[in-house]
């Protein structure tokens, strides 16, 4: 019995895809981890979202952390809180590219996993 591919991450949410024996055939062909990501894909506002973080970490001194609500609020103004999930799907692409790590608590976790608060910072 073959062994799963490895490990994929999906283009919309962030999240590790999980290989399955469907996708034997197609696996690179595979970019998304559900229909509901595939009919999101990335949109202007996840963009707009991705540069934010990116300028926040910026502006801050290298070990300084962010929350993704400042970034929400920096993209979305009096409309903030309908962009944490997708603050939090760009801070989890950013894991993927390798550009930042996810903190609770200061620990580094992983970020398709994650639940409650986390920190953005800068990979180390």
């Amino acid at each position: 019995m073959p062994s799963a591919p490895a490990p994929k991450t999906c283009a919309s949410c962030g999240r590790e895809i999980q290989w399955r024996k469907k996708w034997e055939k197609n696996w690179d062909a595979v970019r998304y981890c559900s229909d509901a990501c595939r009919k999101r894909g990335i949109r202007p506002v996840d963009e707009e979202l991705t540069q934010s973080i990116r300028d926040l970490l910026d502006a801050r001194a290298a070990s300084a952390t962010i929350c993704p609500s400042e970034a929400a609020r920096a993209v979305g103004g009096e409309e903030w809180r309908d962009l944490m999930e997708p603050a939090r799907r760009a801070a989890r692409r950013l894991v993927a590219a390798g550009e930042v790590e996810i903190t609770q608590r200061g620990q580094v976790v992983d970020p398709s996993t994650a639940k409650g608060p986390i920190r953005i910072r800068r990979a180390r």
